[in-house]
């Protein structure tokens, strides 16, 4: 699909979209491809449309929020956001963006990570984070935590001891003890209103997810 008619469904940032998605993804991660930053973007403008914030700036983090690749798996996974952040701003500052307006893009996609564990201290990044964090629960969720298993060459579940209830959980080896150590503890940490009411919905249908998957095995 060419940028031009990928840009189009990042309405009303079709120009920025076009500029920016050239630089958007880095690797072939499926979990982080240009199909999940168009979800967070649509995640992300959802809740702007209630809390307010700069649109602009939001949709610029959105786009480069993954434009470096580190795998889950990887020592190096906390560096991620930062590593983002200063490609991100290089980038920006090319197309001729304000210090300020980068600054705060920046500081978005810097902590907009699980891994990084770096406080958003703006609304533009607390509203990344949140937006970011749905597509980690609820259907999309449960299955980007299943494809990213397969990619790590994890197993799907301990056929002996599914839920752990004699084991300590290993999501590396298992990729329903994702759920527990981590997907199921991100609806807790969401950072507004709408983030929270929106994520509330998917962590219910994450738990039905896992509910459903235990039945059938």
């Amino acid at each position: 699909m060419d940028t031009n008619r990928m840009a189009r469904a990042f309405a009303p940032f079709e120009a920025l979209a076009a500029d920016l998605i050239p630089h958007a993804t880095d690797g072939d991660d499926g979990s982080h491809d240009i199909a999940h930053i168009l979800r967070v973007f649509k995640n992300a403008m959802s809740i702007q449309a209630e809390e307010g914030g700069n649109a602009r700036i939001l949709a610029a983090a959105v786009l480069l929020h993954d434009c470096v690749s580190v795998e889950k798996n990887s020592p190096h996974r906390a560096q991620a956001s930062r590593l983002a952040a200063e490609k991100a701003s290089g980038i920006l500052r090319e197309l001729g963006w304000t210090a300020e307006d980068i600054a705060a893009t920046s500081h978005a996609i810097t902590t907009h990570s699980f891994s990084a564990n770096i406080p958003p201290e703006t609304l533009e990044a607390k509203m990344l984070q949140d937006a970011d964090r749905l597509d980690a629960i609820g259907m999309v969720g449960a299955a980007r935590c299943f494809y990213i298993a397969g990619r790590l060459g994890s197993g799907l579940y301990d056929p002996f001891d599914p839920l752990a209830t004699e084991r300590p959980l290993d999501d590396k080896r298992f990729a329903i003890d994702h759920f527990e150590t981590k997907l199921f503890k991100l609806a807790d940490g969401f950072q507004t209103e709408t983030g929270r009411r929106f994520a509330s919905e998917r962590h219910e249908r994450l738990k039905t997810v896992l509910a459903m998957f235990i039945d059938e095995i």
